[in-house]
């Protein structure tokens, strides 16, 4: 967003949500000089009170996709638009010189770093995994994935003359070159009054390209699928478009976790005129479901940002596969407010049931009689780091870790 002029420092504007970007978005519209006040809706401690918020006329409302709809100052007669609009706004007058935005339920923080493994030339590259810059692969920060977080690695890219690469958590900016939807899977948010998918299709579809999963389409004159590019079969990946064909053999290719996201990886690459050959180079992430011993323990660390049922059991399967018949101690669960799209109990209860453990640690969870059915000595932690101390690391176990957490 442009400096305000004379006549738009009389503006007022309400950003509503202190603690999951909204104070970077009112300090940010604040350096353009812009009158801002805000309200902390969650826990009532940053900002003006809501009552007083409702005693002044605002020009426009800017609040997260995930606050529950019925939220009275969303009510009050004035414009309402969201974080993701808003950050679009503030970096669209500054566009990086590529701008790649991804968002989805799972396999964001893979795509954009094999998307980034393919990139030439400097460049940042922004997931919940920290904020790096290219060739050297320098951390510069680590941050959440909320849409404010977008503001400041943006403005950097730019200042580099470099390309951009921003993992977004329920949507993106819209000001991308190109945006991926890495998933169609859907869920409850705002109070269980919206849809996660239809928020983050509302903001993706602002981009100038789509690339999206095969089981959806949106009204975009410029939208494509990653199966109408790619095609995997076992550990072979091709690829054909735009005269960009070929294929490479990679063993990542048979982990549901790491599929997807290199064909989306080697999608997006063809879009962007890009041989995505290289990815056959590509690296495991950390976090992304990391094997190891201790002590005689086999200890399969499928914990990430991304954990879910699926990657879960199959964690579960890769386990069994290494050493048949040994028991599994499975910890399972969510870090309290640790990620923006939750690891349902619905779909906890649904990967014990599937994966059928011989203990069962549950994190972050009160342990309902649902969740905990069949498991009557089910353990309880406050955290994955409260679960592992807690653990024995036992030769004779599998210990599988499968808590959805920012890493």
């Amino acid at each position: 967003m442009p400096s305000a002029t004379t006549s738009e420092r009389f503006m007022r504007l309400l950003v509503l949500d202190t603690i999951h970007g909204g104070g970077v978005i009112t300090l940010a519209l604040r350096e353009q000089g812009y009158s801002v006040d805000c309200v902390d809706v969650y826990r009532g401690e940053d900002g003006i009170t809501p009552d007083a918020a409702l005693k002044h006329q605002y020009s426009c409302c800017i609040a997260p996709v995930h606050l529950d709809p019925d939220y009275p100052l969303l009510h009050a007669g004035m414009p309402v638009i969201t974080h993701h609009q808003a950050v679009g706004i503030l970096i669209g007058a500054n566009l990086p010189d590529l701008m790649i935005e991804i968002t989805g339920e799972r396999g964001k923080t893979t795509t954009a770093y094999a998307l980034a493994h393919l990139m030439q030339g400097r460049g940042i590259l922004h997931t919940s995994s920290g904020t790096v810059q290219y060739p050297g692969r320098v951390l510069l920060s680590k941050t959440s994935i909320t849409p404010a977080s977008l503001i400041a690695p943006a403005r950097e890219a730019k200042k580099i003359n470099g390309w951009f690469i921003a993992e977004s958590s329920l949507g993106v900016s819209g000001r991308g070159d190109l945006g991926i939807l890495t998933t169609a899977s859907d869920y409850r948010i705002a109070n269980g009054k919206r849809s996660a998918l239809a928020a983050k299709c509302e903001h993706v579809k602002t981009c100038k390209t789509l690339l999206l999963p095969g089981d959806i389409g949106l009204d975009h004159p410029n939208q494509h699928t990653v199966g109408e590019i790619v095609s995997c079969e076992g550990t072979t990946l091709s690829y054909d478009h735009n005269g960009i064909c070929g294929s490479f053999v990679h063993p990542l290719l048979t982990l549901k976790g790491y599929r997807y996201p290199l064909m989306t990886a080697a999608a997006a690459a063809c879009l962007l005129g890009i041989d995505p050959h290289p990815l056959s180079s590509f690296e495991a992430l950390p976090g992304r479901m990391q094997v190891r011993e201790e002590d005689g323990c086999l200890i399969i660390d499928a914990s990430n940002s991304g954990t879910n049922c699926e990657t879960s059991c199959e964690a579960a399967a890769y386990g069994r596969a290494i050493r048949p018949d040994t028991p599994i101690h499975l910890v399972i669960g969510q870090d309290e407010h640790a990620v923006c799209e939750n690891f349902a109990e619905s779909e906890i209860i649904r990967a014990i049931e599937e994966i059928r453990p011989e203990i069962v640690t549950i994190v972050s969870l009160p342990g309902p009689a649902e969740t905990t059915a069949g498991y009557p000595d089910c353990r309880v932690a406050t955290s994955l780091h409260d679960a592992i101390q807690k653990s024995e690391k036992r030769p004779d176990t599998i210990l599988l870790l499968a808590v959805k957490t920012w890493r």
